[in-house]
């Protein structure tokens, strides 16, 4: 039986994903990328935004399609989508055989074995539940790297996220069973681990009674093979004196923080539910770069939530161009069912929203492309993503490289190189996001 898997969303989804995939390989089940070849097919869904929902919801609609045509025997919409609106899928999607929800992954392949043999329901949990984890996972992002899902579920209810909703309240994953995965990814060749949670800076606050990010992280670093460790979601606020100096004093630890603050206008941090303020987030800023000068700092904003005035969109174009981040993303707003932003007054036309978000992305293009360029000279070490076919140039990622989401290095050898390989290089250019290299 092959079984065509889609994954869906944030990283954390794929992190459950990798996981149902090691339960399902586990239990005979033969995995296919191929579409035609699928017997089975199942969809772990997200519904973050509204282009998460809608991305989703065609994409189990091409499923129905070929649940129609006969070839699949079996459908499954797992994930968030398939949390939130298990209703509306079982009603508008009929071809859906199964409904998983967030928290009851471990049972996708006893839900599969069943539909297969006729005997079709759904399976749901309470989203609070205590996590249990330690499940064998099938990495699918080439062997290399690999995140790990270090909490669920998120406490902070800000008014435009569905999270809590459907992921719960926030769980800390235990301390042992992170130590664990981590050394059985390291045995499988995985070299540098990228923690992720909706929140990481809160890890072990539930279980320990104390902020733990820091000991987890000395713990991780003495795993053998992880080489890099990259931190991603720390919430501003959180930070304390005691993560950064963990930042700066292990070499294992990439000096990179993924830091959510999604606007800069006090009056709409506050609408926004968020428990910071400009100031204290200047001052976090320039506390991690005093500490650990060459820090990489990303971050993400929101452009076009309810009642954002132009002053309040002026101020955070001011706030940009001040702390000139090395990495920035924007999303527009998006009205979310069910949330208290959803019910505000003053919500903003589609097309403003983008514009805003048009104006500020401009704005940090030069930003990045300046810092891109002042690169240039520096002496680095980089991990090997791939090569390009027919020439003597491979992709790779510096520390201040996330997979996926942010530049690359192209780095110009006749040597040849292995994915996963760290080599020491010197930048010899910039082309907009990206640098090129030479080996030392």
């Amino acid at each position: 039986m092959k079984i065509l898997f889609i994954s869906l969303g944030c990283d954390k989804n794929l992190v459950d994903t990798e996981m149902m995939l090691g339960m399902l390989a586990d239990r005979g089940f033969s995995i296919t990328s191929a579409e035609e070849e699928a017997e089975a097919a199942i969809v772990n869904t997200c519904c973050f935004i509204g282009d998460a929902k809608e991305e989703s919801i065609n994409t189990l609609l091409e499923m129905a399609e070929l649940k129609k045509s006969g070839q699949l025997k079996v459908l499954i919409a797992a994930g968030c989508l398939a949390e939130r609106y298990r209703e509306e899928i079982q009603k508008e999607i009929p071809e859906v055989d199964v409904i998983l929800g967030t928290m009851a992954i471990e049972q996708v392949a006893e839900a599969l074995e069943e539909a297969l043999a006729g005997e079709k329901r759904n399976y749901y949990r309470d989203i609070n539940e205590t996590l249990v984890y330690g499940r064998k996972r099938l990495v699918t992002t080439g062997g290399h790297y690999a995140y790990m899902k270090i909490a669920e579920g998120c406490d902070k209810h800000c008014t435009y996220c569905v999270i809590p909703k459907v992921r719960g309240s926030y769980r800390s994953v235990p301390m042992e069973s992170l130590i664990k995965e981590a050394k059985e990814l390291a045995q499988g060749g995985v070299k540098e681990l990228i923690l992720v949670a909706q929140e990481t800076t809160l890890y072990g606050v539930d279980l320990y009674g104390r902020k733990s990010l820091p000991e987890l992280l000395k713990r991780l670093a003495m795993v053998e093979g992880i080489r890099w460790i990259r931190i991603l979601y720390c919430y501003p606020e959180e930070i304390t004196q005691e993560l950064i100096a963990v930042i700066r004093e292990e070499p294992k630890i990439c000096r990179y923080l993924d830091i959510p603050i999604q606007h800069a206008s006090n009056r709409v941090l506050k609408r926004m539910g968020r428990r910071t303020d400009r100031a204290g987030l200047e001052s976090m800023v320039k506390k991690l770069r005093e500490a650990i000068p060459d820090i990489c700092l990303r971050t993400t904003l929101i452009t076009g939530f309810p009642g954002e005035s132009r002053e309040d969109f002026e101020e955070l174009l001011d706030f940009v161009e001040k702390m000139r981040f090395d990495r920035l993303g924007v999303f527009p707003y998006s009205q979310e069912e069910d949330t208290p932003a959803a019910e505000m007054e003053g919500q903003i036309e589609e097309s403003l929203k983008e514009a805003r978000r048009d104006e500020v992305m401009a704005l940090q293009q030069k930003i990045a492309f300046d810092k891109a360029a002042d690169m240039v000279g520096r002496r680095l070490t980089v991990m090997v993503e791939g090569k390009i076919a027919d020439e003597d140039v491979y992709v790779t990622r510096t520390y201040k490289d996330a997979p996926e989401v942010d530049g690359y290095l192209f780095l110009h050898t006749e040597r040849e190189l292995m994915t996963g390989d760290f080599v020491d290089v010197v930048v010899t250019g910039s082309n907009e996001y990206d640098l090129t290299g030479e080996i030392v």
